[in-house]
């Protein structure tokens, strides 16, 4: 069994994605469209809900007691290819 990674840091996206960094310092993609028409995160469609993400005890939460697993954003998440030269993550989309 794999341990389980917190996350350390998230960006929501106007796409509704969240681009996340995990302990280990992997950068991550969870795309968030397919929770959104299931209870609790109905709350953060089209609304501004949705880019007040923020970490807390080693996962993604927002304001309304709205959570999701760890594991869920790790397991469903697709890594970010980063650069050789600075080990850091390429921005996926402009702006």
């Amino acid at each position: 069994m794999e341990a389980l990674l917190d996350v350390i840091s998230v960006k929501a996206h106007d796409d509704y994605t969240l681009e996340l960094e995990f302990e280990n310092g992997e950068t991550r993609i969870f795309d968030m469209k397919p929770y959104l028409d299931k209870k609790p995160f109905v709350k953060l469609f089209n609304s501004p809900l949705f880019f007040k993400a923020s970490v807390q005890y080693g996962t993604v939460v927002w304001p309304g007691n709205i959570d999701i697993a760890p594991e869920t954003l790790w397991f469903r998440s697709e890594p970010i290819p980063t650069t050789r030269s600075t080990g850091r993550a390429k921005k996926l989309r402009a702006g």
